[in-house]
């Protein structure tokens, strides 16, 4: 079987948030959305899922018109329904209770039987500090990294 086709990733958040846990969900989609996606044309950013009515919901997805599909197309950021067991619900609906606990999507792609597929993290907001500091751990490794690259080359 062939990887995973990746489709869209929010870069923005891991940078603002901690990602607890994560989920894959199956998306309901039209056919203008899956052709959409079929070339690369989404947009993760500022999206989140929300669980209303017993119903998992993407809400904020950006995903484009498809231009071949005219008058049959659908709304670029209209709320999708996200397809999860009974029990993934419930012990979700169950965490966001929790306070300052969100769920983000983090990547969007086809999975190797070629459904479209939603990353979910459950998440909770970084402050600016500890932003600062995530950046002062990756400048360490970047140097560390560095300073071994260059004593190699000196052997």
């Amino acid at each position: 079987m062939s990887e995973p086709q990746t489709i869209a990733v929010n870069r923005k958040a891991r940078h603002d948030y901690f990602i607890d846990e994560t989920f894959e969900a199956g998306i309901v989609l039209t056919g203008s959305e899956v052709k959409s996606l079929r070339d690369g044309r989404a947009n993760l950013k500022d999206s989140f899922a929300r669980i209303a009515n017993g119903e998992a919901m993407l809400v904020n997805v950006h995903i484009s018109p498809y231009d071949p599909a005219a008058r049959e197309n659908h709304e670029a950021t209209r709320s999708r329904k996200l397809l999860l067991h009974r029990r993934e619900i419930d012990r979700l609906l169950g965490k966001l209770r929790t306070k300052g606990l969100t769920l983000i999507p983090l990547r969007l792609y086809f999975n190797a039987r070629g459904r479209a597929k939603v990353e979910l993290g459950l998440a909770h907001g970084k402050r600016q500090y500890d932003k600062r500091q995530a950046i002062k751990e990756r400048e360490a490794r970047r140097e560390t990294a560095r300073a071994i690259r260059s004593g190699r080359d000196r052997s």
